[in-house]
């Protein structure tokens, strides 16, 4: 019997845990300690980038890592998670402190996504919407030179 590609199977979450549980949780751990002085978006932002960065941490210096992460060691997969989950509640929290529905915010991204990133225009590729030639023939105006589109954020401010 043939091997099934690991990039075929679907992996899935073992709880139903909501955005808003864990908002409501963190809300809660937050002021049973009179933290939320301590919480303003600046500082939850920062907090978050710092989690993240003790993520890459994890990572620096293996070379690519492959899915499941079957070169780390039990230890370090829950080292892994436990950083996972530090981004996700400051991540949550940042979104609380914003007051951004986050859960909506991710449905609209993702209809954002599909239309900027249709199947048929991009299966298996990788490049940014932007970069296919048939976006910028369809973006250029008659005569003109089509010029990439800038979204704020993309890093080209």
């Amino acid at each position: 019997m043939a091997q099934s590609d690991p990039e075929d199977r679907e992996f899935k979450f073992s709880s139903n845990l909501s955005l808003e549980e864990i908002r409501s949780d963190q809300h809660n751990f937050c002021k049973e300690r009179n933290w939320a002085q301590f919480h303003p978006p600046r500082n939850v932002l920062l907090a978050l980038v710092g989690e993240v960065g003790e993520l890459s941490e994890l990572f620096q210096w293996r070379g690519e890592v492959t899915r499941g992460l079957p070169d780390f060691t039990a230890h370090e997969k829950t080292r892994v998670g436990e950083e996972l989950s530090d981004i996700l509640i400051y991540l949550v929290d940042l979104a609380e402190q914003c007051e951004i529905d986050l859960p909506r915010a991710v449905k609209e991204k993702m209809v954002k996504n599909a239309e900027k990133y249709p199947v048929e225009r991009v299966l298996g590729r990788s490049d940014k919407y932007n970069d296919y030639p048939e976006y910028l023939l369809q973006e250029a105006p008659a005569g003109e030179e089509p010029q990439p589109e800038r979204e704020e954020g993309d890093g080209s401010e």
